[in-house]
């Protein structure tokens, strides 16, 4: 069976092209720090860069995948629509990558910023009403419906950074403010609990009440704390006594969810046996990831460390990678692995230059912050980040070689597993 109006297989295939775009302008972000390319602003190349990860990448291929559920789900519906989304998004996310690369925050990176938050919208709209048809599945369409609120938060610090821009307002408290706002509820939320309601439905819980049990608790905490948890992104600012408590707490309560994700995962272990595909690996370094970055997130409460995490870019730039590469991108490409036939499996080399191009990173740039605290000199380092930039771009350029190749899937992506 294949579903003629949208072919999900060709849309996973574009984001992934669309990763090894977004490391390639990594990688020579990480070139120009170490040599002269005076024809690339660095600042403009680095909105580029973090717009189009966000759009042309995680967004997309989420949408996709989810899309994908509806489709195994055999909702009735008009999936013109979504392929229609699918491709305003695409051309919402390159007009960013290069209108920012051009101009920086100006008129066109602007207008496509806020059309692309206007897909989202459309996208949360027609996702909504469709998750209404699925029959069974509650926790899954939960998390989903979560995911989907998120999102449309997170449009809100984007549309406040839009504001300060147009109004001229270089108010630096504000700027980050709403800087930081946008990527909690995108990496904390969107794309945090979409993961989850896909994990879920490929666990196909429906008939396990203990995981039913674990789904339901782990969304109603990381629900709760969700919103709170943001003003551990802001504590740089003083907050108000009252804030900083309501921050803390919500940081310890957060850390509640690691004893469910170890529960999840012992769990798992007694009742599936080791998933045997290549992906799987990436499954697990996501979820160790998440469980690092949980603890890492409580910590930032304590004011010493919380000085070391937001007073220093190479340890901002390391949290941020540890949410984007190493829990939704590991996570992404793991499905993506997994829901392949077999001639369409992603590349076992790929997948291992890519992690361990990530896992360097995120050590260096560690080192990097504790070589500015000590004043420490560490030889070579930013050469070495670039070498590791490069190890990134190489493993997805393997991935993109095979997953990418002319050969088309037997069947649709969604009805395979």
């Amino acid at each position: 069976m294949k579903h003629t109006q949208i072919n999900i297989s060709t849309w996973l295939k574009i984001a992934v092209i669309n990763f090894l775009v977004v490391a390639l302008a990594g990688i020579v972000l990480r070139y120009k720090i170490n040599f002269p390319l005076a024809i690339l602003d660095q600042k403009n190349l680095l909105h580029g860069h973090s717009h189009f990860a966000f759009t042309g990448w995680v967004t997309l291929a989420l949408m996709a995948l989810m899309v994908g559920y509806l489709i195994k789900k055999e909702v009735k519906t008009d999936y013109k629509k979504y392929q229609l989304l699918l491709v305003f998004n695409m051309i919402t996310a390159y007009g960013m990558l290069l209108a920012f690369i051009a101009q920086g925050y100006a008129i066109f990176s602007i207008t496509f910023s806020t059309l692309s938050i206007f897909v989202s919208y459309a996208f949360i709209f027609f996702f909504w009403h469709d998750l209404r048809k699925v029959s069974g599945e509650p926790n899954v369409r939960n998390w989903f419906k979560a995911a989907l609120i998120l999102l449309g938060i997170s449009s809100a610090g984007a549309f406040t950074l839009a504001y300060l821009m147009a109004a001229n307002i270089k108010v630096q408290e504000y700027y980050f403010s709403a800087v930081y706002f946008f990527l909690h509820f995108q990496y904390n939320g969107w794309f945090l609990f979409a993961c989850f309601g896909l994990l879920f439905h490929y666990l196909n819980i429906k008939n396990n009440h203990v995981l039913q049990r674990l789904s339901k608790r782990l969304l109603l905490l990381m629900g709760l704390c969700v919103g709170p948890t943001y003003l551990l992104s802001i504590l740089w600012l003083k907050l108000p006594s009252y804030l900083y408590s309501m921050a803390a707490v919500s940081g310890i309560i957060q850390l509640a969810s690691v004893f469910y994700l170890i529960h999840l995962l012992k769990v798992l272990q007694r009742t599936y046996p080791f998933p045997r595909f290549t992906g799987s690996y990436l499954w697990y370094l996501a979820y160790a990831c998440l469980i690092l970055k949980i603890i890492l997130q409580a910590l930032s409460a304590i004011p010493h460390l919380g000085n070391f995490a937001f007073g220093l870019r190479p340890v901002v730039i390391a949290y941020l990678h540890l949410c984007f590469l190493g829990i939704i991108s590991f996570f992404i490409l793991g499905s993506m692995d997994r829901l392949f036939p077999y001639r369409q499996k992603l590349s076992k080399p790929g997948i291992l230059i890519f992690a361990i191009g990530v896992i360097g990173q995120e050590l260096l740039l560690l080192i990097q912050g504790v070589e500015i605290i000590t004043q420490s000199l560490v030889p070579h380092i930013n050469i070495l980040l670039f070498a590791a930039a490069v190890t990134i771009g190489t493993g997805l350029a393997l991935i993109v070689f095979k997953f990418g190749g002319i050969k088309k899937p037997t069947r649709d992506v969604t009805l395979v597993g």
